[in-house]
């Protein structure tokens, strides 16, 4: 089978290279790829070379289950889902545990569903940490970028005010569209939160510990801004709030797949593809995530008959 693997002599960090397709271990399912979708740290971990030659990357792809494992309770042959694991989806075929895939209901694309298995999840995961959200006030940092996109959907749905913030104000009609109460430039005029999504880090992460309400919560889950964040006011952090730092790692993420998957069915979340294309054209596609202030999810698609 064809699959995208690291290379450091390339550009981008990626090639096309040849191997036999993985055979599905016990409480596994073998799936024929066909969407894969693009995450940022992903792509940015291929392209700087942090991964050994060879490695097959990839986290989100949906596609048909083609074998499922000795032993293992799973859809059968032919059924549609959509995919998390690790590593292996920039792949023809790959492998998943059973606990990390969905069926896609018919009346979702897949190409849509897709897009869901780290991003989705990870503001699902997130906005589920804390409690109900009903009534209680919600402030999303990087609010343009595709975690903050569904957290702004799905803190609605929850009940929640959100306020969203964003960098330029390019984007600000779209997420009012999705559902934000309010849309602020950095965090000017913020208020107070009883949730904070914080995905910049760095001295946006620093800042968000004076806005956060007595016992709430704080939780970072990414470093778009490549900055240090530096507490020099520790009476920031004696508000009685607390700060967390979260990502979707290797949580199972089957369960999180179906809400949203119901979700989309039922037209109450929406995923914004920006860019689908050809996987041979996957270094354009790179290129273009790698891209500062690029929003939107970016989907591979595997040529007909793959």
């Amino acid at each position: 089978m064809r699959v995208l693997e690291t290379s450091k002599s390339q550009q981008g960090g990626l090639r096309f290279g040849e191997r036999p397709a993985p055979l599905p271990q016990q409480g596994q399912v073998l799936i024929d790829v066909q969407h894969i979708s693009l995450n940022l740290g992903e792509v940015r971990r291929a392209a700087m070379g942090t991964m050994v030659d060879g490695v097959v990357p990839g986290w989100d792809a949906a596609g048909v289950i083609s074998a499922v494992g000795p032993d293992t309770d799973a859809p059968p042959v032919g059924t549609r889902v959509v995919s998390r694991a690790l590593f292996g989806g920039w792949a023809e075929k790959r492998v998943a545990h059973v606990d990390d895939i969905a069926v896609v209901p018919d009346r979702v694309e897949m190409a849509t569903a897709s897009t869901l298995p780290t991003a989705a999840t990870t503001a699902l995961a997130v906005l589920t940490r804390g409690g109900p959200l009903l009534g209680r006030t919600v402030l999303i940092t990087g609010a343009s970028g595709s975690v903050g996109r569904f957290a702004i959907q799905l803190a609605k749905i929850g009940g929640a005010r959100v306020t969203a913030s964003v960098s330029s104000e390019a984007s600000a009609q779209s997420l009012v569209g999705l559902g934000a109460d309010r849309v602020i430039l950095g965090l000017e005029g913020a208020g107070g939160a009883d949730l904070i999504v914080e995905t910049l880090g760095g001295p946006t992460l620093v800042e968000c510990l004076r806005l956060v309400n007595p016992g709430a919560n704080v939780v970072n889950i990414g470093w778009s801004s490549r900055e240090q964040a530096i507490f020099s006011d520790l009476g920031a952090l004696n508000k009685g709030g607390a700060l967390h730092s979260f990502g979707i790692g290797d949580t199972r993420v089957g369960p999180y797949l179906r809400v949203l998957l119901s979700l989309l069915e039922g037209g109450k979340l929406t995923s914004a593809i920006k860019l689908q294309t050809s996987w041979d054209n996957f270094a354009s596609a790179n290129a273009a995530v790698m891209q500062r202030g690029y929003h939107g999810k970016v989907v591979l698609t595997m040529p007909a008959g793959v």
